[in-house]
């Protein structure tokens, strides 16, 4: 039960990191050991997770164990993305040597995460009504882009995850209609994650230069050979010295605020909406400009609802880690 001291492991694995922590529950949990891996350099979640066990010393055994992984739960067994391994849910508490083990797609991990928050792990673009009771929902670009919402059912939210960034991409103006024809050209398919993602953006990046809406730089284009291309277009564009990476991330940005707003109507998020995932915290700036709270209120007659919802930029970057941590907690509870 909570503030029994019992001692709880949590992880979260991603396709690059596995990030695991050994906490102290509690009504605040107190982390005591922690690490991170380099996912692609083994072969198994419980490799990494002997390995660091195998390195730490424990006043007592653990009692309960939560994974955040990539990827959808059939069956009992999830596939992580990038990675391929196949994970059989049922086999891990006798594969790890803990009681009780749960497993959480990544996002429904973040989900949990947003209540072990400080203020300062937060940037506010819109207050809106300020509470915090209502259904919540969480958007988050990265590689990829994962969503996921919160049930609020009049004492707390409870997480629940989706596939929402696989969802088709809507155009909401011209340019956007003309990015998804050239998308759909390439990969058939276009999701809101062949957008707004970390490999979104140099697909708007390429509509743009060869649709002749901006002209490439040489050095730019080298740059991008050898670096995250992604990385290379923000940060250009944040130093004003390319002027087709900033088009690019004007567009990014609109489309990003769309998205985030489709997720919240369809979660009816008036108790909040979180931008999560490793871009948000990068690309802060632009998202404080006018287009991305603009885009997200551009919701013809729903607008008054969208200026009702407080809108954050999640800046800790183990929300995924915490949200396990406290997912691990309250399987304890339920036990």
């Amino acid at each position: 039960m909570p503030g029994s001291n019992a001692l709880i492991l949590a992880g979260d694995l991603g396709g690059t990191n596995f990030r695991v922590a050994v906490f102290r529950d509690g009504a605040e949990l107190t982390r005591l050991h922690t690490a991170k891996f380099r996912s692609a350099e083994h072969s198994s979640l419980e490799e990494m997770v002997r390995l660091f066990l195998g390195g730490i010393t424990l006043d007592s055994p653990l009692e309960a164990a939560c994974f955040g992984i990539p990827g959808p739960n059939v069956g009992g067994i999830v596939i992580p993305t990038n990675l391929g391994w196949k994970i059989e849910i049922n086999a891990l508490p006798g594969l790890l040597g803990v009681p009780r083990v749960g497993v959480l797609n990544d996002l429904e991990a973040t989900a949990y995460g947003l209540s072990e928050l400080r203020h300062t792990d937060l940037a506010l673009l819109q207050a809106g009504s300020g509470s915090r009771a209502g259904n919540q929902c969480v958007i988050a670009p990265g590689t990829g882009l994962g969503e996921a919402g919160l049930f609020w059912d009049g004492k707390r939210h409870t997480p629940w995850a989706c596939e929402g960034g696989h969802a088709d991409f809507a155009p909401t103006d011209d340019l956007q209609q003309e990015l998804l024809d050239f998308l759909h050209r390439e990969f058939g398919c276009v999701s809101f994650e062949r957008v707004v993602s970390g490999t979104g953006i140099p697909n708007i990046y390429r509509f743009l230069r060869d649709t002749g809406r901006g002209i490439e730089q040489g050095s730019v284009a080298r740059e991008m050979l050898s670096s995250d291309p992604a990385g290379v277009i923000s940060r250009h564009a944040a130093e004003e010295t390319c002027p087709l990476c900033s088009a690019t991330m004007d567009l990014f940005v609109r489309t990003l605020g769309a998205e985030a707003a489709n997720l919240a109507l369809k979660t009816m998020a008036t108790g909040g909406v979180f931008i999560a995932g490793g871009i948000p915290p990068k690309i802060l700036p632009f998202l404080r400009r006018p287009i991305f709270l603009e885009s997200f209120l551009n919701k013809g007659r729903m607008r008054s609802l969208m200026e009702s919802m407080p809108l954050n930029i999640v800046l800790n970057d183990e929300a995924a880690l915490l949200g396990s941590a406290r997912r691990a907690s309250r399987i304890l509870e339920d036990a």
